[in-house]
């Protein structure tokens, strides 16, 4: 277990637009108001279109990650997640987590790391910036080569 008491800097709320891409909408917002780590507590959006990780496929091995996606469409998502930065490309790393319900489908739910996602309509989130303790997310060659969010 690892823990460090944080301090805040801003507070965020941040409104995309229909059509904009997830990803490359929060770069975009961490680029023009200079934040470079922090969590989002929570946010809810409508997806036209989203990208899961998940697969339908028997694991060969249980407890190594999932690197495959599901395709996901017209959805009602609710997320959360942190974001730490990579000094070496001057980027954000975002790790998010999604559930979202099919709406067509009675609402059936999916939960997983968000990969990718179109906005529908709307998507209000809203992000704490932290200045310190530093985040990194460096990759863990003893485990799967996982990026795991680190702080100094």
């Amino acid at each position: 277990m690892r823990a460090a008491e944080l301090t805040l800097g801003r507070t965020f709320a941040v409104h995309f637009d229909h059509g904009d891409d997830f990803y490359p909408a929060l770069a975009e917002f961490c680029a023009e108001y200079d934040v470079r780590q922090g969590f989002i507590p929570m946010f809810i959006a409508g997806m036209r279109d989203a990208q899961l990780v998940g697969t339908c496929e028997k694991l060969e091995d249980p407890d190594a990650p999932v690197w495959s996606s599901v395709h996901l469409e017209n959805v009602e998502a609710i997320g959360g997640g942190s974001l730490a930065y990579d000094e070496q490309t001057g980027t954000v790393l975002p790790h998010i987590h999604v559930s979202v319900g099919l709406k067509a489908n009675s609402a059936t739910a999916h939960t997983s790391h968000l990969l990718g996602a179109k906005i529908q309509f709307l998507t209000e989130l809203y992000l704490v910036e932290v200045t310190a303790p530093t985040f990194t997310r460096p990759r863990q060659p003893n485990l799967y080569n996982v990026p795991l969010l680190t702080f100094d």
